[in-house]
């Protein structure tokens, strides 16, 4: 640790326990949530000395080896810094109820994944600025927020990549030999390689590249970290963990402030300004509904007084899945290197596609769920890939149980029960064998163990049995401008007065990739919908 962080560390804990100590009863803006939205937009309405900003987050510290080293990351899952949520049975998965994990942690995901850094294919935000009426939300005008934030480390791009901002990414260092070797596999395949997966390879049919990650010299970089702990020596900023919001308070229409959770008792706050939700895709909407805002028949049948009859709220749950996975083992093994996975191939399971659906991940250990490991026995000293759906066509939802915060929330995920993603997951397989026994990886592959050629009843059966999430739930509370959305371009939830929701809940449809990014970008573009509707002052994102 250098001096620098020494003293920063110093002058946040004396300042935060100053401040805790005597709470406020009302702030300015209350954000619920730290992750990746959450952070966001707390450190920039925090950049106006004037405006007091109260940021709550249901989990504890993220000051422990497990967060804060790039290769702990797998020890964060089923921990206490995980909500630990579990789907509903499924019958496209042979009746498997399959984990979802989410980060209930200083930093939420962003303080547990696995760091990449993936900002989401042009069509993605093409897509989302149709949805939503706003040419704010296009590939054109995010790509200018993505330069000013970013502070990247790889080869120079002036057109798409930045320097200057406070997120360090960069490409890997030293990659794993197998992760270089899948380059040279992909292109025995005809797949474009790429130097910079964010780079021109996220405007066009796919492509193999290197990973962006969020690691400097083999420390997680997080949302939180980059942007609300560095000001948490500032007295206008109060950051609250432990505390578990219960539901939004209102008054004449408009939110007022929130109830929640703290040291086992009931606390309320008020805003004197707004209240922004970035609790996530399945707590986001879990505290709408237990605040009344929802579908009437069913919050009326929880006996919670409606608030805002707003039916989507809960509805166009997606998630990207993946199998888990293609497996060989190594002839001698190497170890695992810093996150465990650098290379990434996008390609489209059909010709006629617009962009990408399907995706392979490099994984630098075998990755099997039980029901697969029950089939084979895996080697330790193993290698995989995972095929990857990032376009799914099943929809799921999400149901209260009662109108007690403390009372489960029913995730009827629907994985796999649209036909599409079953053919799409089909191809994905066949091509991450194809890459797997490529001539560049056979002085890696002593054999392949999982899954071998199948017949194609065969393979479905491996493809339901090992399926899990890549944990990028998302599109609960969607933008747009139908029946079923939940908030408007401007992120705020239609039909209440000061109330937004920033975070992966409002995507109309989950990005090709993976979440951290773009959930970031949504925490970007609410705070700036925010200082520019109440003429607030805060310099740092003037420009923006």
């Amino acid at each position: 640790m250098d001096v620098d962080s020494a003293e920063l560390d110093e002058a946040v804990t004396a300042n935060q326990l100053k401040i805790r100590a005597s709470l406020r009863p009302r702030y300015d803006f209350i954000v619920c949530g730290s992750g990746s939205a959450g952070s966001v937009v707390a450190r920039r309405l925090a950049g106006n000395p004037d405006i007091s900003v109260l940021l709550i987050e249901a989990g504890g510290s993220d000051s422990t080896p497990e967060v804060e080293m790039a290769a702990a990351w797998p020890l964060n899952l089923g921990s206490a810094r995980d909500w630990g949520f579990t789907a509903l049975p499924n019958p496209h998965l042979n009746g498997r109820a399959i984990p979802m994990n989410m980060g209930k942690v200083l930093g939420g995901g962003s303080s547990i994944n696995v760091m990449v850094w993936a900002r989401g294919h042009k069509s993605d935000w093409d897509y989302f600025a149709a949805e939503s009426g706003d040419p704010a939300w296009s590939y054109e005008s995010v790509l200018a927020i993505y330069r000013e934030i970013e502070n990247w480390q790889g080869r120079p791009d002036p057109a798409r990549r930045g320097r200057d901002g406070l997120l360090y990414v960069a490409p890997p260092v030293e990659p794993n030999p197998v992760a270089t070797a899948m380059l040279g596999a992909a292109g025995e395949l005809g797949i474009t390689v790429f130097d910079d997966h964010n780079g021109l390879m996220m405007e066009g049919p796919g492509g193999a590249s290197y990973a962006n990650l969020c690691i400097r010299d083999g420390r997680r970089q997080s949302i939180f970290r980059s942007y609300a702990y560095p000001i948490m020596n500032q007295p206008n900023l109060t950051v609250l963990p432990d505390t578990l919001v219960r539901r939004v308070l209102f008054e004449r229409g408009a939110a007022a402030g929130v109830e929640c959770l703290l040291d086992g008792q009931s606390r309320r706050f008020q805003a004197s300004q707004e209240v922004v939700l970035s609790l996530g895709a399945i707590n986001t909407p879990k505290v709408l509904m237990q605040s009344g805002i929802g579908d009437a028949d069913a919050l009326a049948a929880l006996d919670i007084p409606v608030i805002q009859h707003l039916p989507g709220v809960g509805a166009n749950f997606q998630d990207h899945i993946m199998v888990s996975s293609c497996i060989w083992e190594y002839p001698e093994p190497i170890a695992p290197h810093v996150n465990g996975g650098e290379l990434i191939i996008f390609a489209k399971s059909a010709a006629e596609l617009e962009s990408p659906d399907i995706q392979l991940l490099q994984m630098q250990f075998p990755v099997v769920t039980p029901e697969l490991a029950a089939r084979q026995t895996v080697p330790a000293g193993s290698w995989g890939i995972c095929p990857a759906l990032v376009r799914p066509r099943s929809v799921g939802r999400l149901r209260l149980t009662s109108a007690r915060c403390e009372d489960p929330i029913l995730i009827d995920s629907q994985i796999l029960s649209h036909p599409a993603d079953l053919v799409a997951l089909r191809r994905c397989v066949a091509l991450a064998r194809e890459v797997g026994n490529a001539q560049a990886l056979r002085s890696f592959a002593k054999r392949e163990v999982l899954p071998t050629e199948l017949g194609s009843a065969a393979m479905d059966e491996f493809i339901r049995d090992g399926v899990t999430t890549v944990w990028h739930q998302s599109c609960t509370a969607k933008m747009g401008r139908d029946h079923m959305a939940v908030v408007d371009s401007r992120l705020k939830v239609y039909g209440v007065e000061r109330l937004r929701v920033a975070d992966a809940s409002v995507m109309p449809r989950t990005t090709s990739s993976n979440t951290m990014a773009p959930s970031v970008i949504i925490g970007e573009q609410a705070a700036r919908a925010i200082v520019r509707e109440r003429k607030l002052a805060c310099p740092a994102i003037a420009l923006l």
